[in-house]
């Protein structure tokens, strides 16, 4: 139901959509879904209270791990419950506030993820380019400043889409493409003019991950740099390998950005499938992913999650 205002008609609640083709309560997408949240609060906040306990990892490096870790508990927290929430009660209205709040966290959160990533590259890079210096450049105050900046460019940022998005009309259909709450997916509801919410969002994306990338980019093009001066195939091996679980995180979350970025642009003729597919994809891999590809990769971490079990079971058998 619509109610009127100054400037046209703004809808109560929008109605998200589930997977297409599948019936909204559907149990075998709800246990997928269950369990991977599960498994992403499990994996995400066994690595927080790993680096916290384990003097041995208070670190820089392990400093940003943690808040890559914080972003992606931001991220699923902020979609999963609305998906599930779908396919376990059929529960498919949001109202408008509420929605404009998801939308927000989706965003910033995302954000954050993207700077850490950034934060993490150049970590990387002065690690295996300016080994001598790499105590005396990075400190945990430098790294705590980079976070406190990182938070700050995520609210700045995103606080105006929300702003702008919260004074358009709605008057069509408020129907929305996906189980939760993206910018580009309201504005195309909206019967006012969105140039300039179109042109903040474009300005918003480039300032984060446009120039994010490049970064990230230029990062690895002087990492690169510096492998081919190293003689040693052996310090080769060993500086590649302190990069793969960065290249891997950086990988899981770009390129679900860089296509659903292309199908939103390009590929209106798809099917809606591939849109939900590839928005669910850039939300939901990342943060299931990440604390296995660390995990599995940083001995400490691995070393530390199998003392804990064994531990536990020690513990059961008394």
């Amino acid at each position: 139901m619509p109610t009127s205002n100054k400037t046209g008609f703004s809808p109560l609640t929008f109605i998200l959509t589930g997977i297409p083709g599948l019936p909204m309560s559907n149990y075998w997408m709800a246990f997928p879904l269950s369990s991977l949240y599960l498994l992403m609060l499990l994996g995400n906040c066994t690595l927080l209270w790993t680096i916290k306990t384990d003097r041995s990892l208070h670190t820089p490096m392990y400093y940003l791990l943690s808040m890559l870790a914080v972003a992606d508990l931001g991220l699923s927290v902020s979609t999963l419950p609305s998906m599930l929430g779908i396919f376990w009660f059929e529960s498919t209205s949001l109202h408008f506030d509420a929605c404009i709040i998801q939308m927000y966290f989706i965003h910033f959160f995302s954000a954050i993820e993207s700077g850490v990533l950034v934060a993490m590259a150049f970590d990387r890079f002065v690690a295996i380019c300016y080994p001598l210096q790499y105590a005396s450049v990075l400190t945990s105050p430098l790294i705590m400043k980079a976070g406190g900046v990182i938070f700050m460019r995520g609210v700045c940022v995103v606080l105006p889409v929300a702003v702008l998005i919260k004074k358009l009309p709605f008057c069509r259909s408020t129907l929305l493409s996906h189980s939760f709450c993206l910018h580009q997916d309201m504005l195309r509801l909206a019967c006012g003019d969105v140039r300039v919410n179109s042109l903040y969002g474009l300005t918003a994306v480039i300032l984060t991950k446009g120039l994010d990338s490049l970064t990230i980019l230029l990062s690895y093009m002087m990492i690169l740099r510096a492998f081919m001066r190293t003689i040693s195939h052996e310090a080769r091996a060993k500086a590649f390998s302190t990069c793969i679980c960065h290249l891997c995180a950086v990988l899981l979350f770009y390129i679900p950005l860089i296509g659903l970025s292309i199908i939103h642009r390009f590929g209106k003729h798809l099917p809606p499938l591939t849109h939900t597919l590839m928005a669910d994809a850039y939300l939901l891999v990342p943060p299931v992913l990440n604390p296995l590809v660390y995990s599995w990769k940083t001995k400490q971490i691995r070393r530390r999650i199998l003392t804990l079990l064994h531990w536990r079971g020690a513990q059961q058998q008394v």
